[in-house]
């Protein structure tokens, strides 16, 4: 049994305590800028609570990184020095260099650093993606997702709304869809985005649209939102190919639709759905991954630390051409 130790006793930290709960590691230690949370969350997980990060180190086997995306960097690093595998929310970094010296700093020191984009546990987005890898749509030429919801609110210090922390709802949200339509897609060499805070800073809310061109010549289309009432949240999936099309809809009770062209037989095959798109909590499939990743070597990761690294590029790309007006190349974005 190996020992975790969380960083950060808010939504997202509560989140993977549970879901450590369903494997055989022990959550050993909290630490949190937030003392009362995290004594609820120590009291709940019977772990300690600890009032700095290097003491909660050398306590701990893995470190769970659940805080603000601009604390991610120098917490990683930190971690990465005292030989701890680290799993880290996304986003990965603040910005690209951060990421970089991220994932660099964890090679030499030989640990694991897991990024934790969930929406690739989400079993009707990992069905897509199966069904994408065996070919049953043909070649992928256009994507389509969306990622709408209300604003994110915290009753104090909302470093959310602060795109100096977040980055905003283009590197907090919709960075899930760039990952996505890059695992779906392949790599993204350029991206057109709008967005009204782009337009306007001091908006009272945002929504924003993006356009990746992916290396092969496909297109994702990202719709993203921090604008709709609480507590809704809304997301739809489409990827077309040549031969059929997948399609999840917005508020759709059924995990997929797909509808194939007939082959040259004149045949339609058969394409297996999952009985539901919630037989397990994305949250606990992921922490569950994550620990089969670092308690055997076989085990490849679904989201590596450069899959964390390209994401956040994308990410910074479409907040550029938000920003700009301009059509961002991906090569551009070096810090």
């Amino acid at each position: 049994m190996f020992k975790v130790g969380i960083i950060g006793s808010g939504f997202m930290g509560a989140t993977h305590a549970t879901a450590w709960a369903q494997t055989l590691a022990q959550v050993a230690g909290i630490c949190s800028l937030d003392r009362a949370s995290a004594d609820a969350l120590a009291a709940q997980t019977g772990g300690r609570v600890y009032d700095n990060i290097d003491a909660l180190l050398a306590a701990v086997d893995v470190v769970d990184i659940c805080s603000p995306t601009h604390l991610h960097h120098e917490m990683a690093l930190r971690a990465a020095a005292a030989g701890k595998h680290i799993i880290c929310e996304k986003p990965l970094a603040r910005t690209y260099a951060q990421a970089r010296e991220m994932v660099e700093a964890c090679a030499s020191a030989g640990v694991k650093l897991l990024v934790a984009h969930v929406v690739r546990f989400f079993p009707e987005y990992a069905q897509a993606k199966a069904i994408v890898e065996r070919g049953e749509i043909g070649r992928v030429a256009v994507v389509r997702l969306t990622r709408c919801a209300y604003q994110p609110r915290l009753s104090a210090n909302n470093w959310f709304l602060d795109p100096a922390k977040s980055g905003g709802l283009i590197l907090d949200l919709m960075i899930h869809d760039f990952d996505y339509a890059r695992w779906v897609a392949g790599d993204v060499v350029s991206v057109y985005a709008r967005s009204v805070r782009g337009r306007q800073p001091d908006a009272p809310e945002d929504y924003s649209l993006a356009i990746l061109r992916h290396a092969d010549g496909a297109l994702s289309n990202i719709e993203g939102a921090w604008a709709y009432p609480p507590p809704m949240f809304r997301t739809a999936l489409e990827i077309a190919g040549d031969a059929g099309l997948i399609e999840h809809p917005a508020d759709s009770s059924v995990p997929l639709g797909i509808y194939l062209k007939a082959s040259e037989a004149g045949g339609t095959p058969d394409v297996g759905l999952p009985m539901s798109p919630m037989l397990e909590d994305p949250y606990v499939a992921e922490i569950k991954h994550f620990y089969a990743v670092l308690t055997d070597e076989a085990v490849t990761p679904r989201v590596t630390a450069e899959d964390g690294a390209a994401a956040l590029r994308i990410a910074l790309a479409a907040s550029e051409s938000a920003r700009t007006g301009r059509h961002v190349m991906i090569e551009e974005v070096l810090a």
